[in-house]
């Protein structure tokens, strides 16, 4: 099961994380699949929405069901017809509910330091991507007063790498995502 680990003080996206410039570096196109692993309040998923045009999908999966119903909520509210909510633990095996290799990118977000199983959740990944599919990670590099992660629990991007090497992902590039973050993109071996 899926737990978050303690933080200072709980954020699902870091206000110093820039969610519609970091969607617009990570060449999404219309009619893109598209899913925002641990989407928490939407932000991202939201953003892609938009770069999609109402054409594509993206799925917005997280475990906490309130967030989930606060970005339907707001999907519907800017007109977005290609927002799914999926409700999943993604540290379990097919939690995302989604076919095998049908997405173009997945995106996870401001979630390795939330959790235990980290190989569960890139190989959950790993799983939805199509075989040319990009992985795409966003996460604290450090702890940032009191914001974030506590600095026990920040995933390092050199931690990220190694994780995704051995998750049979190859690096592709860096993106810079904002104040106290690192952008990683990688893709299937």
């Amino acid at each position: 099961m899926q737990t978050a680990k303690t933080v200072a003080v709980k954020v699902t996206h870091s206000p110093f994380a820039h969610p519609a410039r970091n969607v617009g570096a990570l060449g999404i196109t219309p009619g893109m699949k598209v899913a925002d692993f641990g989407s928490g309040g939407g932000a991202y998923t939201l953003a892609i929405a938009e770069s999609l045009t109402n054409s594509g999908h993206v799925y917005a999966i997280d475990v906490q069901r309130d967030l989930l119903r606060k970005t339907k909520n707001e999907a519907h509210k800017r007109g977005y017809k290609n927002v799914e909510i999926i409700w999943g633990d993604l540290e379990y095996a097919g939690a995302a509910k989604i076919a095998d290799g049908a997405l173009d990118v997945v995106l996870i977000s401001n979630l390795l330091f939330q959790i235990n199983d980290k190989n569960a959740v890139l190989a959950e990944a790993r799983r939805v991507l199509k075989p040319s599919g990009r992985l795409v990670i966003i996460d604290w590099s450090d702890s940032f007063g009191g914001m974030g992660p506590q600095e026990v629990d920040v995933v390092t991007k050199e931690a990220t790498e190694s994780l995704a090497l051995s998750c049979g992902f190859e690096h592709v590039r860096e993106f810079p995502a904002g104040s106290h973050h690192y952008g990683l993109v990688f893709r299937k071996k």
